[in-house]
């Protein structure tokens, strides 16, 4: 076969790697998840870095720990609700129109779990706090129909990050405290496409005699990998009056070798041909995938205007460019493809919440956020119907108890109209644009003792 259409079969792997990292459940742009907090959910993550009456903090700032004196746990679930539709169209790699529906809504309701506990130690560690969170700070799962228009492009995506989180803060003075925390993370994938090994037959004019043409001999393409890495994070959190509270906090990036399996499927007329050719390109597989997740940037100010209503600003940074592009290996260092442009840059997020006390028993909470995506027009995958969003969010704490209180949280995001113009692993192009937006609700309790 063409050394061409080697190219574009192969790089399924290394488009649908890429792919699968990109399309988040819609609740961030990229892949990232903040819903480790259904208190930040509720003020559209506003004060994320000074909270004071949340154990969760400690994977968003570990200085603001200090700010709980009794140890308390926590408990949160978030689930992710992403709706999107896709219209337009495309053609194969000899021009003929690719065939298929919309690929229906890929979005699926997805939990967003969290937990965390805080423990201020007393005697001889008197002023230090040390705490632990699980939380998933990346993540995706979407699934399109078998038979859309852009299989070639992306079926299923299945990413999961689970971080177990390790924290210890100190406060250098009553005004100012310090925190540190390390990060052992998790890093699951599941993803597949479809290949149209029908055009490339087709346009190859060794094999074009023997009855193939383009979309009627569709293989597939499914890839697992996981592996574990290390991070940590730095913060600090300054009390210059008793109303205001600045914060801030550094998560870094972590690499992870993604370590799995690649599997193909192919119809039997194409393994019986690649078999009589002797052509092994597409027999399964261990494989080697590179990824960073991104570092992140985070600035907080809260402001207590009375004992019952304040507001609070964030400010995040997320260091995206750890994504500028993919390479995936076989297990003997043998690139699997060319290696895949993605050039995402570098996004912010900005949000502005308030509460208010109803009572003593109820706090109501709302804000608003503007979150950029880190995505562009030139290499926009349809694995992410992405684009710059708005954020808007409502939430109520009733407090039962002076040690238990129970938090509920609404968020709508509203998605940029996203556009698709893009090769697929096939070399079909895929022309169109996505209309999509989400529903997050979010339930949590919290008990301090």
């Amino acid at each position: 076969m063409q050394n061409a259409n080697r190219t574009a079969h192969i790089t399924a792997l290394v488009l649908g790697i890429a792919g699968a990292l990109t399309l988040s459940q819609a609740d961030a742009t990229g892949f990232q998840l903040r819903e480790n907090s259904v208190k930040n959910l509720g003020r559209a993550n506003a004060g994320s870095a000074v909270a004071r009456d949340d154990a969760s903090v400690l994977s968003n700032n570990p200085a603001a720990m200090t700010n709980l004196d009794k140890t308390t746990v926590r408990t949160d679930v978030t689930v992710v609700d992403l709706t999107a539709e896709f219209t337009g169209g495309g053609a194969t790699a000899v021009g003929t129109p690719l065939n298929g529906g919309n690929g229906g809504d890929p979005g699926q309701a997805s939990a967003v779990p969290a937990m965390a506990v805080v423990v201020p130690l007393r005697g001889a560690f008197e002023g230090l706090t040390v705490g632990a969170s699980i939380t998933a700070p990346f993540g995706l799962k979407t699934e399109y129909d078998r038979d859309w228009v852009g299989r070639y492009n992306a079926i299923t995506s299945d990413v999961k990050t689970v971080d177990l989180t390790l924290s210890a803060a100190v406060k250098l003075h009553e005004r100012f405290s310090v925190g540190v925390g390390f990060i052992y993370e998790r890093a699951d994938v599941t993803l597949s496409n479809a290949i149209d090994f029908g055009t490339a037959l087709f346009a190859n004019p060794a094999t074009r005699p023997l009855g193939f043409t383009p979309q009627n001999a569709d293989g597939a393409i499914e890839i697992s990998g996981a592996d574990n890495g290390i991070g940590w994070l730095f913060g600090a959190q300054w009390q210059p009056t008793d109303q205001l509270s600045i914060g801030y906090a550094h998560r870094s990036e972590i690499d992870h070798d993604l370590k799995g399996t690649a599997v193909f499927t192919k119809p039997q007329n194409v393994a019986a041909l690649f078999s009589a050719l002797g052509d092994r390109r597409y027999d399964n597989g261990a494989i080697i995938a590179p990824l960073t997740t991104p570092s992140i940037d985070t600035l907080s100010v809260r402001y207590d205007f009375s004992d019952g209503f304040r507001m609070m600003a964030d400010i995040q940074s997320t260091d995206w460019h750890s994504l500028e592009n993919v390479a995936v290996y076989r297990a003997n260092g043998a690139p699997l493809g060319a290696e895949e442009t993605f050039d995402w840059q570098d996004s912010m997020f900005y949000s502005l919440g308030a509460e208010f006390d109803l009572s003593e028993a109820f706090t109501l909470r709302g804000g608003v956020a503007m979150d950029e995506s880190p995505t562009n027009d030139a290499t926009r995958s349809p694995r992410l119907p992405d684009h710059d969003r708005m954020l808007y969010s409502v939430g109520l704490t009733w407090n039962m108890s002076s040690n238990l209180s129970i938090d509920a949280a609404y968020q709508r995001i509203e998605i940029d109209t996203p556009r698709i113009n893009v090769l697929s692993s096939s070399s079909s192009r895929l022309v169109g644009s996505f209309d999509g937006y989400a529903n997050l609700f979010g339930v949590s309790a919290q008990y301090s003792f």
